[in-house]
């Protein structure tokens, strides 16, 4: 699976889309018109190491029902990221079996070094 996960309208995953520099080999999928399926969601987690390593605490819906104040489990986060697009950090790349998740720029370096690697 090399795809790279993003939401066409987010300008922060529009900026990184294009200075990594993606391969042809990498597909990408716009989360908000293709969600994310639950084989995806689960490669994903095999990759990252749990469910909560590709949740957003940063998403508008995360504040609004105050899920903060609540003791989330590995099958909440599951259920969130597939009931909605905005409950996954992006962007995600995921590419020989190598996991990028989120924008943080040491993120992007790590993931623009291993593209240029493979």
């Amino acid at each position: 699976m090399n795809i790279f996960f993003y939401l066409k309208s987010c300008s922060t995953c529009k900026r990184i889309l294009d200075d990594l520099n993606l391969p042809e080999t990498v597909t990408l999928q716009n989360i908000k018109n293709d969600p994310i399926t639950e084989e995806q969601l689960d490669h994903m987690k095999k990759l990252a190491g749990s469910h909560e390593a590709l949740f957003s605490r940063r998403a508008t819906l995360y504040k609004e029902r105050d899920l903060k104040n609540e003791t989330l489990t590995e099958n909440d986060y599951k259920a969130l990221i597939l009931e909605h697009y905005t409950f996954l950090s992006r962007p995600v790349l995921v590419s020989n079996n190598t996991i990028f998740v989120g924008n943080s720029k040491k993120t992007v370096e790590a993931a623009k070094t291993f593209l240029n690697e493979h």
